[in-house]
């Protein structure tokens, strides 16, 4: 199924896709080991500073393989990308889904760039996600305010006819020094005016009951990025920690575990 049926289908049913990031082989197979186990359809997303890290090719290769070994139902998606070129090179290489990132341009100009990429991504029958609003991205001030405004939402997605809307809703990239209080009052409004799926980015952190009030709420894609690799770290480190050991092989393993099992909960979580 495209993922553009799949996030209306979802959006009718009340329900979400979880989405996450991978980094490494690593991160990808704990991530698809929880998908599989939960039998349970799940989104791979792939950054330009990933692809540049793993190589365009190799990135997607693998994560096409690694849903076919692992027989999970997923798509392939670019992740906050602010380049035309990018997105076109993604496509080539068979993405299932971009995401053109012009949130911080004058809306004017969000609207132009998310237009020529919708425009561009019908050739290949390609689902696009777009963003309006503030979502502070990691380094970035999460004090600043800019929610988005629901008949600018509606205007939006009109003009571009975009498939999927990132919202920002009190929601940040990266982890909170306080518990994010999303507006779900404002999300509903967007939810009942715009024609498009609705995204959360900053999934890191949100405590569940907020996640599941967002997903009634018109929410059908959830993010996850920066709890993956926060946990294969930690859990890394703690193993050079108790370990004299350099075979990767016996390092790795605990960290994949730890993937795997923050993905099963999150997943859990959402359902």
């Amino acid at each position: 199924m495209r993922l553009t049926n799949k996030l209306k289908q979802l959006q009718q049913n009340r329900s979400s896709l979880l989405a996450t990031n991978y980094y490494n082989y690593e991160t990808l197979r704990g991530i698809l080991q929880a998908a599989s186990e939960l039998n349970t359809p799940i989104i791979l997303q792939l950054t330009k500073s990933s692809i540049d890290y793993m190589g365009l090719k190799v990135a997607v290769e693998m994560g096409r393989a690694a849903l076919k070994e692992y027989n999970v139902e997923g798509w392939i998606h670019l992740d906050h990308s602010d380049s035309y070129e990018l997105v076109q090179r993604c496509l080539d290489t068979g993405f299932d889904s971009v995401m053109i990132d012009a949130s911080e341009k004058p809306i004017a100009e969000n609207i132009e760039l998310t237009r020529r990429v919708v425009q561009l991504a019908a050739r290949y029958d390609a689902n696009v996600e777009a963003e309006l609003g503030y979502v502070a991205k990691l380094g970035q001030s999460k004090e600043k305010v800019g929610f988005t405004d629901p008949e600018e939402a509606k205007y939006f997605v009109e003009e571009t006819g975009v498939n999927a809307l990132a919202v920002a809703i009190g929601s940040a990239h990266g982890f909170y020094k306080d518990e994010p209080k999303l507006d779900i009052e404002r999300l509903a409004r967007i939810n009942e005016v715009a024609n498009a799926a609705l995204v959360l980015h900053g999934g890191s952190g949100i405590p569940v009951p907020a996640l599941k009030e967002a997903i009634k709420n018109g929410i059908c894609k959830i993010n996850l990025a920066t709890e993956i690799k926060n946990i294969f770290i930690a859990t890394l480190k703690n193993c050079f920690a108790d370990k004299d050991e350099i075979d990767l092989r016996i390092l790795f393993p605990p960290a994949i575990q730890a993937v795997k099992n923050l993905v099963k909960d999150k997943l859990t979580a959402i359902a």
